[in-house]
């Protein structure tokens, strides 16, 4: 029974609770058992992941050593509770007997299940797999391209292959920032089959398979997934490329058939070439992209001002290079790492880790510190790309003050085509990266550095630079540091779109799927915060996607926004 109905029952009459049967006393036991066990849990758990959190946080901003010590330190008291099988068994026990009735209990109960059974397995394996993984971080952290003596950030990489049209510059830039696969590359295989040992312990073929399966995903449908968004991207796709390597060429002064990964203007062609004719850059290269944030959020019902006076927003020296959001207690304390600088990409950047930022900040206090997260890793990936997408959106930018109106009709036509090509870059993107940790766990030994190129020559149409036989694909962070996760940001994508089109119909009362204009309209906010941020991991995914847009979730409003 659920506990409210407990609730009434104590509330009626006596005679009533004293008909109940054996049955409903063993379930009320079971409910009661159960409840007490994630209490147990939380207590045990609260503080250290709080500490390993922080511990996180700094080695990130720091990049020393002594910092990333504490972390591994922070996370292996963490494994430890995790990974206590007397605790573990009576969590199985509960669970396994199908007699809690209470479905919130029930849901806690499920939660704290995949996160300890996982760690089941010998302490030494997981104590090898927290070492090997923080030591793969800092070497992530620490790591800067070199050309001709001269150390370069990732920013400033990223500077050379976005405008330069030198294409022996390019490549040097290119092939700089690669020097970091053979530093990473056998420590991530060996991590991969230490990862593989957990699954295959615990009854799973590779990590792969278990990692999707207690992530509430069936690794079938998933596949199944990624096949259709090829089968409905591929055509599309080719014709733009084919567009886009022309502009690219001519760009460089090369033939289209030399054209290189060098010249696609970042470091694995992860994003749209700038070849429309729109200088966004120029548009935010002398714009306070913080405050544009913190204004933007603020206009639709959502203050972000705590969020950003916990955050590191710009660069330093030894620090992570990337962008993440963190929310280091589950109560409040949320922080943003980023290394902004005024363009495009750091606009869309800021826009996408303060969704993440606002999910985690709106979800009901009231919700059980198990379920106080976003009801899936992608519907937060999801926030965060719709609110990402606004920073090429001539309507957008307009409300903000970016730009006037005259610009901004050139840059609603530019800046969409420019979106629809960013997205269908990407989509081809993340086939790849699905498909290389899919192969990666099936097999470690295989030649990974032919596996990568095909599927890089597969589905983003891109030529191997002849005789490479290089790692290339062990500088991608998340292959190391987030396994098996970058399926989801496609996912996200899709509910972004999903999401985009019922507040476009039903708050903004609009037919304009392609350049909505949310500023000002807290509407928008409020229905976010209602039916997606709230209930926080309450509802099964695609329970709570349909609570919120009346459907499960579906690919159809990704390719009439895009693909269509």
């Amino acid at each position: 029974m659920k506990r409210v109905s407990l609730f009434l029952m104590l509330l009626g009459s006596l005679s009533l609770m004293y008909q109940c049967s054996s049955n409903d006393k063993k379930e009320a036991n079971m409910n009661a058992e159960a409840d007490s066990l994630i209490k147990t849990f939380e207590a045990k758990v609260k503080p250290l992941f709080k500490e390993m959190s922080l511990a996180y946080w700094n080695a990130s901003i720091t990049g020393n050593e002594a910092d990333y010590q504490k972390s591994l330190d922070a996370e292996m008291a963490v494994n430890k509770i995790l990974a206590d099988t007397a605790f573990f068994a009576q969590i199985k026990k509960v669970r396994d007997g199908k007699q809690i009735t209470d479905t919130l209990i029930q849901r806690q109960i499920e939660m704290i299940y995949a996160s300890m059974v996982t760690k089941q397995v010998d302490t030494n394996l997981t104590k090898q797999i927290s070492e090997l993984q923080n030591k793969i971080e800092q070497k992530f952290s620490t790591f800067r391209a070199t050309i001709d003596g001269k150390k370069y950030t990732d920013n400033e990489i990223e500077e050379i292959l976005h405008s330069s049209t030198d294409s022996k510059k390019l490549e040097k830039a290119w092939v700089s920032v690669k020097e970091l696969g053979p530093v990473v590359a056998e420590d991530i295989k060996n991590l991969a089959k230490l990862r593989n040992q957990v699954a295959k312990s615990l009854g799973y073929n590779n990590y792969h398979e278990m990692k999707l399966t207690l992530d509430e995903q069936n690794p079938k449908d998933i596949e199944n997934l990624f096949d259709e968004l090829d089968n409905l991207t591929r055509d599309a796709f080719a014709k733009l490329k084919s567009d886009m390597d022309e502009k690219l060429a001519a760009r460089c002064n090369v033939k289209k058939e030399e054209l290189m990964p060098w010249h696609y203007q970042n470091r694995f062609f992860q994003e749209a070439p700038a070849i429309y004719n729109v200088d966004l850059d120029g548009y935010y290269k002398d714009k306070d992209v913080v405050k544009l944030t913190k204004d933007y959020y603020e206009s639709i019902g959502m203050d972000i001002s705590d969020i950003l006076s916990r955050s590191d927003l710009f660069e330093k020296e030894g620090k992570n290079q990337h962008a993440y959001c963190t929310d280091i207690d589950n109560e409040g304390d949320i922080r943003i790492l980023c290394n902004v600088k005024p363009n495009n990409q750091w606009m869309g950047t800021m826009l996408h880790e303060f969704g993440h930022g606002v999910y985690d900040k709106y979800i009901d206090m009231k919700v059980p510190y198990i379920l106080r997260e976003p009801a899936h890793t992608f519907t937060t990936e999801a926030i965060a790309m719709l609110m990402g997408r606004l920073s090429t959106n001539g309507a957008w930018m307009n409300a903000m003050g970016i730009i006037d109106e005259k610009e901004a009709e050139k840059v609603k036509t530019e800046g969409f085509k420019m979106l629809r090509l960013e997205q269908l870059v990407f989509s081809r993107w993340a086939q790849v990266m699905y498909r290389f940790e899919k192969g990666l766990y099936e097999n470690p030994d295989q030649d990974l550095n032919k596996l990568w190129w095909d599927l890089v020559e597969k589905y983003q149409m891109m030529k191997r630079p002849e005789g490479r036989n290089m790692p290339d694909w062990a500088t991608k962070t998340h292959i190391a540091t987030s396994p098996c996760y970058y399926h989801n940001y496609l996912l996200g994508e899709l509910l972004a779109s999903q999401l985009n089109a019922y507040i476009v119909k039903n708050i903004l009362k609009t037919d304009n799927y392609q350049t909505p204009n949310y500023v000002g309209n807290k509407e928008v906010g409020k229905y976010l915060i209602e039916k997606v941020f709230k209930p926080g991991r309450i509802y099964y995914w695609n329970d709570m996607i349909e609570k919120a847009t009346g459907e499960k979730l579906t690919a159809k409003y990704y390719a009439a926004q895009f693909v269509n």
